[in-house]
């Protein structure tokens, strides 16, 4: 069974070549495409190696959870085995006969990360024997215990770039109790990042402009200039709660078609890839 284990440094897996950093493999390999399998009949060593599986759910008892982004097997061949189950990197003994698997995590980076909990479930349930059925992108691994791992060999879908998209507010507070916004307010807060530097949107009741610089994973905002419209009730408070995100850096994260933005007073707030950059405010 998985146990968690460290057996060499980080500087000798990365020099032997075993595992990928963290999150840094993009899906979108042209060159590693599965060859032809048989629909729904199992799948051949030929159909399975040399290809980066993106896995998409992992079902335990009978409880389906969708897997963190960028999370990966390989199955040996080109590109090597083990992958990403989450948060860190894996190397991996694997065998595939016929559309008989046999997974082995082996050696492994120690990050500490949200995903965890799910990291831990899909290297608990690929260690072992497994049955491998590919349907023509897809691939389903079946263990003894009936635990289903979802993948496929399509490229992961782009996210939308900080820089350019239309980002609408959906919702601000302190970490978990982070709150919808208010109805009155709801689609109209929404904050345009441009490469030069800057900001525009509205803060749910007044346009706003200013700087904005990205930086590993931070943005130094500018003092805003806002234009000059009276608001009361949830427009002022949803506005007050957004130029806490111009009070020094701001944290930021992306992940798909999401924004999450961290005030220095630890506000946080989450919004959603609308139109284009293009649209009107």
């Amino acid at each position: 069974m998985y146990k968690q284990r460290v057996t060499q440094t980080l500087t000798v897996l990365f020099a032997a070549g075993l595992l990928a950093a963290c999150g840094s493999e993009s899906g979108s390999n042209d060159s590693e495409k599965p060859a032809k399998a048989d629909s729904g009949s199992g799948g051949s060593q030929a159909s399975l190696t040399g290809v980066r599986w993106n896995v998409e759910s992992l079902t335990v008892d009978g409880k389906k959870q969708k897997a963190p982004d960028d999370v990966y097997v390989r199955l040996g061949g080109k590109g090597g085995t083990g992958g990403n189950f989450g948060c860190n990197g894996y190397g991996a003994d694997v065998s595939v006969k016929g559309d008989t698997v046999r997974f082995k995590p082996g050696v492994h980076t120690e990050m500490a990360c949200e995903a965890l909990d799910f990291e831990n479930s899909l290297a608990r349930a690929i260690d072992g024997t497994l049955k491998a059925s590919v349907d023509d992108d897809r691939l389903t691994l079946t263990n003894a215990d009936g635990d289903r791992i979802a993948l496929t060999s399509k490229p992961v879908a782009p996210g939308a770039p900080l820089q350019g998209t239309v980002w609408t507010v959906d919702s601000v507070g302190e970490g978990d109790s982070a709150r919808p916004l208010p109805k009155q307010v709801a689609g109209k807060a929404r904050l345009v990042f441009g490469k030069d530097g800057t900001v525009r949107g509205n803060l749910g009741c007044n346009d706003v402009t200013g700087k904005a610089e990205s930086r590993d994973g931070t943005l130094a905002f500018g003092t805003p200039k806002l234009t000059r419209m009276m608001c009361t009730g949830a427009k002022a408070k949803t506005e007050r709660d957004l130029l806490k995100l111009f009070e020094g850096k701001t944290q930021y994260q992306v992940k798909k078609d999401g924004l999450t933005l961290t005030a220095k007073d630890g506000t946080v707030v989450s919004a959603t890839a609308t139109v284009d950059a293009n649209a009107k405010k």
